[in-house]
Order: C-alpha cells, then structure tokens, then sequence
C-alpha cells in the first residue's frame, strides 16, 4: 500500500516543455488513470515515478518519503509496459520467478509464490512454456503476475491493453479491476482510451499539452467538465458544442436565431460570447424541447442496442457538425429532421478561455 504525492514537477526535453507544474495526489489504494491524446504527457509521469527519468523540477514522494534521488531499484515498484517486457528465452515460470530471484529468495519459496501468482492469474498451465507460444491476453497476464509477485508498493501500468483485440481488451479490463480489488494496491493507470478511463479509474487526470486539464471521478469529469477540450475528449461520442449569446433574461441567439428561452443563472452573462456543450444522448428527436432546430442526416451507425447518428445544421458561420445518441432505430434515413436540446443538461463555457462557467 502507498500514498504518491508528485508536487509541482515539470520537465522538458531540449527545449520542449514535456509536462508543466504536475500536482497529483494518489491515495492509498486508488486506482488513478492518466487519460489524454498522444503527447500528453502521462508516460512521462510514469517514468518520472518509476525513476527512469528526472523531473526538473518538484518532488515525488511515496508515504511521504521524497524519492527523487532514489535508483529505480530501490523505489519498490513495479511497471507494466504496452509491449509485455517479458524475457523470450525465459519460460513462464521463469518470467515470474524472476524478480524473486533477483533477491535471491528461497527456492522453496519462489516456486510456491511462482504457482500462487500463476493460479490467481489462470496461467498455471502455461508455466512451461515460453512467450511466443502465447496470445497477447496470455502474455498481458504474465506480464501483471512478474509485476505483482515482487508485492510492491505502487504498480504503474503504461497502456497494457492497447495491443488486444476489443473483446479481450474488455476481458481483461474486468480482470484488472478484480486483481485491484483482491490486492488493495494502489495503481497509476495510463491510457488514452475514454471508456477505459471511465471504467477503471477511482479517480481519472486528464492531460493535454502537458498540463493538468481537470482531475475528478468519472462520473465528476462526465458530467461537469472543466473546459472545452475534457468535453471534447472525455466522452464517446464526444460532447457537441454551438454558439450561444444570452440576449438578456429570456432571450438568446442560437444558431442565428432568436429563442424566448431563459438559462437559469445566465443573467450576468448577457451578450457574451458563449459555447453551449451538449452530450449526443441529451439531444431529442422532434421538438421535445423549447430549443430545437433542423438537421440533415449524414450517416446512421448502428452499435447493438443504441444508434449514433452523426447530423449538421447550417449556421452563418458554416456547417455544424454534431452527433445523436438514440436507444432505437430512427425511421429516417438521410433527409432533414428537427431535434431538440434538453435545457436542464446543457453546458456552457467562454467562447474565449473555454473555460466551464457554472450557473
């Protein structure tokens, strides 16, 4: 069990500003997930704790121990890579006695802990063979049992489920959250994939740009988003977003027309620059609601028991593109249809700072 505190860390390569006053704090037994597009940042932190590079600046520290200067050997603990790291001319049982050997552990202990870990993990029956005998779900799982054997302190895991297909990925996801729970360990969990970080994490540090974009629960980063960019990218579909201005306290200019609709709260917003963000599933089929507009069909995508369609609507400033999310089957195809927003789910932000504005 541990307690990560990494404080004020920045760290550039060359000239490149890689990761910018980082403040993130892990409790013991959380599960976090680092989520953000590629070049973020969030391996970068990994290395940074698992001591394969150095911060700049500001302090890293497990059960309030500063562990800057501290070789990746003596920090205690255990990195799962995307490509697995196991050893090809090593059979299973080696993969996962080995840690155990580094310390020169007891034989006798070794191969007990070796078929406890195997055992626990369902690959018993693989401890003789070697990595290239496996599937990439049979690999992924050695890989956790080498990492879980040495019982660390903080396992640290970069994207280990980006190379399986997606009902594996879905599997093992579901397995990874068990291993947690029977654990108790505290994991840093990196990932680029939104359903993953939605799934998994306790708590879920969106990144972009090398800067900490909001850090929440899930359902906290779903639902009340701090900036455009976390609507935009947590979510799937992601959030849609429209021009907005409030006219005064019940009216408002949307898509160049103007609606006999308040926003509650909006008052000391008036003639603002604004964005209105809406998730697909909170947009209506007909004029439900007071605010609804006409839409053009582009393409009906069929995802088991929902429907996403993908639509636009013209504006003086062009084409909008947004996205529905429907539990049945619309009767239209490609023609024209009216859609209507849900008020009370709507989300605004500063047309300038894109920053969230709570009403």
């Amino acid at each position: 069990m541990a307690k990560l505190n990494i404080t004020n860390v920045s760290k550039s390569f060359a000239n490149t500003k890689i990761l910018e006053d980082i403040n993130i704090t892990a409790n013991d037994g959380e599960f976090i997930v680092l989520v953000g597009p590629s070049g973020s940042g969030k391996s970068t932190i990994l290395r940074l704790i698992a001591g394969l590079e150095n911060p700049d600046c500001g302090e890293i520290s497990v059960n309030g121990t500063v562990i800057n200067n501290l070789s990746p050997k003596d920090r205690d603990i255990a990195m799962v890579f995307q490509n697995y790291a196991l050893y090809p001319h090593m059979t299973v049982y080696d993969n996962l006695a080995f840690p155990l050997n580094m310390k020169k552990t007891d034989k006798k202990l070794v191969e007990k802990t070796v078929n406890e870990t195997a055992e626990m993990l369902g690959i018993k029956h693989y401890l003789t063979k070697k990595p290239k005998e496996l599937s990439g779900g049979e690999r992924q799982r050695v890989a956790l049992g080498r990492a879980i054997i040495r019982k660390p302190k903080l396992f640290l895991m970069d994207e280990p489920l980006s190379n399986l297909d997606a009902k594996l990925r879905t599997q093992m996801r579901a397995e990874l959250l068990k291993l947690h729970k029977s654990l108790s360990t505290t994991v840093i969990y990196v990932t680029h994939d939104q359903i993953e970080a939605l799934t998994m994490g306790n708590k879920i540090v969106v990144l972009n740009k090398g800067k900490i974009q909001q850090i929440g629960t899930p359902r906290d980063v779903y639902n009340n988003p701090a900036n455009v960019f976390v609507g935009g990218f947590v979510g799937s579909p992601a959030m849609n977003f429209f021009n907005l201005k409030v006219l005064d306290t019940s009216k408002i200019e949307f898509l160049d027309n103007v609606y006999n609709i308040s926003i509650k709260g909006a008052g000391n917003l008036t003639k603002k620059d604004l964005l209105l963000g809406i998730r697909p599933e909170n947009i209506a089929i007909g004029k439900k609601f007071e605010l609804a507009f006409t839409a053009h069909v582009e393409l009906i995508e069929m995802l088991g028991n929902e429907y996403l369609v993908y639509a636009t609507t013209k504006s003086k400033n062009g084409k909008i593109n947004f996205s529905v999310k429907l539990s049945e089957k619309p009767a239209f195809e490609r023609n024209n249809f009216e859609v209507s927003i849900n008020p009370d789910k709507i989300h605004l932000f500063d047309a300038q700072s894109l920053g969230r504005i709570d009403l």
